[in-house]
């Protein structure tokens, strides 16, 4: 019959290659000594594992395995995180861990994995030519993934977390001028696309939340727009063969609370909307039973979702030809910003009309804006305060 006694320290020593060891005694199982051999390459990492194992035997949680690979891990965390995030997230996630840490980390056991490991693997992608962003997010990955390890016990810690991923400069907002907003509308104007840019360009939309826009969210009476569904792409594998156009595009509610958000539009978006609306019924008519109804307010001419690429690539042929700066589609949420508290509208309409988290995600991104709210601030309370100061 099984018997488990106390579990207890045994002896951390370092091996002939470098690498340190620890033992951990488990008592006696019908008649035989067990015991748990853990390996780091340092005394520290060693003592970590080795206090993981005592704790985890003591609450009668099931030991880490040192044969689990760190891609056998990855490929099992994929499925069961998968659930819980958002279409496009796991696409992103799944991209990660297929071309970067399966094939750079994915052999190396989990309960094995150092600092320097992941530190070599980061330069390594660095110097393939990948952009700081890019290598960040890989980092980001691997430590959420191996946060998930640390709280089912499979690890002693996170090492990701010792590891510093590297500096990202935050990448200067190239809003348009109000001389630029103008010519760009202009250049729009009878485009079947314009309501979705002037959509975009006067609310400060996310592509995702503007193509994902239906007309049951928009009451062109009251003029309020209700933002609570965002447009993303559908996972391969979950598509299915022989399906119609657009499957490959799933509607899914905003991230965060405040993404799902209710905004008053000005009278130039009802305008371009009302104009849409006509335009999307005279389309629908000539499309006939090719029609694909999703209740979208911008779609192809037979009533399919739009790809996100394709849009971006009609809007940049529109700045070429308008002789604009090239700037990104997303540019125009910028621009809407930049634009609105170079009017003194006040930073905390402008957050909940973007539908940041924080008030200073929206300071923070739109700094360049400030200094010039500064002065204008500072000219406004010295005309107020000169004649007072004036008096004798």
């Amino acid at each position: 019959m099984a018997r488990r006694r106390g579990a207890q320290e045994g002896s951390i020593y370092q091996r002939a290659d470098g690498r340190w060891a620890g033992a951990v005694h488990l008592g006696y199982r019908d008649g035989k000594r067990r015991r748990k051999v853990v390996y780091a390459a340092t005394r520290r990492e060693v003592q970590g594992k080795v206090a993981a194992a005592l704790r985890a035997h003591e609450q009668g949680i099931p030991l880490p395995s040192e044969r689990l690979t760190v891609g056998a891990f990855l490929a099992g965390w994929l499925v069961t995180v998968r659930p819980t995030i958002r279409p496009s997230t796991f696409v992103s996630y799944e991209g990660h861990v297929r071309k970067h840490l399966t094939p750079g980390l994915g052999r190396i056991a989990l309960a094995r994995l150092t600092p320097t490991e992941i530190r070599a693997l980061l330069t390594a992608k660095l110097a393939d030519g990948l952009s700081p962003r890019t290598v960040q997010y890989i980092h980001a990955v691997l430590r959420r993934a191996l946060g998930e390890a640390l709280r089912d016990g499979l690890v002693a810690r996170n090492v990701a977390t010792l590891v510093a991923p590297p500096r990202v400069r935050r990448p200067e907002v190239q809003p348009f001028s109000p001389d630029e907003a103008r010519t760009f509308l202009d250049a729009v104007a009878g485009d079947r696309l314009e309501g979705l840019y002037t959509v975009a360009l006067a609310l400060g939309l996310r592509q995702g939340e503007a193509l994902g826009l239906r007309w049951q969210d928009v009451d062109l009476d009251t003029g309020a727009l209700h933002v609570r569904m965002s447009l993303q792409p559908l996972p391969r594998d979950l598509r299915p063969e022989g399906a119609p156009r657009g499957t490959r595009l799933v509607l899914v509610e905003p991230k965060t609370a405040r993404s799902r958000r209710t905004v008053t539009m000005p009278a130039v978006v009802v305008s371009a909307l009302r104009q849409h609306r006509v335009q999307q019924l005279q389309e629908r008519l000539l499309a006939g039973s090719r029609w694909h109804e999703w209740g979208l307010v911008f779609t192809s001419t037979i009533g399919t979702p739009m790809e996100a690429r394709n849009v971006s690539h009609r809007f940049q042929a529109i700045l070429v030809a308008a002789g604009l700066p090239r700037i990104r589609f997303h540019d125009l949420r910028h621009s809407a910003a930049t634009l609105m508290l170079a009017q003194g509208v006040s930073p905390r309409v402008v957050m909940e009309t973007l539908g940041h988290s924080t008030i200073g995600m929206t300071m923070n991104t739109y700094a360049h804006v400030i200094p010039a709210l500064q002065q204008d601030a500072a000219d406004l309370m010295d005309a107020i305060l000169r004649p007072v100061a004036a008096l004798p």
